[in-house]
């Protein structure tokens, strides 16, 4: 489905959170974008425009970004590959941003060998999430058997007060894991920022989209 955005502004669709501030500083880089006046600590509209008023910045919970980009709301978004994997939304990727990665992982306090022995013994586990779509496609790949939990925040306190004997959840420097005593059984897979659109706009704003991410791209390679 698609809503059709009539606005005369290119629509970006911007994540709140760790990946605001990075994908602002990205777009600023470029020098395309014009000069954008948001300031993180003061400002709280959802609403912001560049100077010259040629692009307008929605700004989204990371969960909803995907669902503005398409239903059309915005023409394009930059949100984790792991919301990607999640929401199985019907969105084009364009680009790799190589902004806030970090691994996806399965954890737990117990150690490897003990966890990797409860599988191969086919011993069902309880596995604390934020992703339960990840966690269960995972599950049948590596044949675990067991039980998802979906969990909205704190999923490292799962296997400490017994809800959980493990969890899937994004680590960037593992800190937050080893503050819980916690250890990384298995790599499921690398997330990055990714910039996507949808079905229509690509269409009927091609030439617009497309020098977006060379400009992007270019930027990208500079950064390394």
């Amino acid at each position: 489905m698609n809503s059709m955005n009539k606005s005369p502004f290119l629509t970006i669709a911007v994540p709140s959170g760790r990946l605001f501030q990075p994908i602002l500083d990205l777009l600023q880089s470029t020098g395309y974008f014009g000069k954008l006046e948001y300031n993180l600590e003061k400002d709280r509209h959802l609403i912001f425009f560049d100077q010259d008023r040629k692009f307008r910045f929605i700004i989204t919970k990371p969960k909803d970004n995907p669902t503005y980009v398409e239903w059309g709301v915005a023409d394009i978004g930059m949100i984790g590959k792991d919301i990607l994997w999640e929401e199985k939304k019907d969105v084009y990727e364009l680009l790799d941003l190589h902004l806030g990665s970090c691994l996806l992982v399965l954890a737990g306090s117990r150690s490897k060998e003990e966890i990797m022995m409860s599988i191969e013994r086919k011993i069902p586990l309880r596995i604390a999430t934020k992703y339960p779509n990840i966690s269960r496609n995972y599950c049948l790949r590596k044949g675990i058997y067991g039980e998802i939990i979906t969990l909205f925040g704190s999923v490292e306190l799962a296997p400490q007060v017994g809800l959980a004997d493990v969890i899937i959840d994004l680590v960037s420097t593992g800190k937050t894991l080893r503050e819980n005593n916690l250890k990384v059984i298995d790599e499921i897979a690398s997330s990055s920022a990714r910039l996507i659109t949808n079905h229509i706009s690509y269409k009927t704003k091609h030439e617009q989209i497309h020098q977006i991410v060379q400009v992007l791209r270019e930027m990208v390679e500079q950064k390394g």
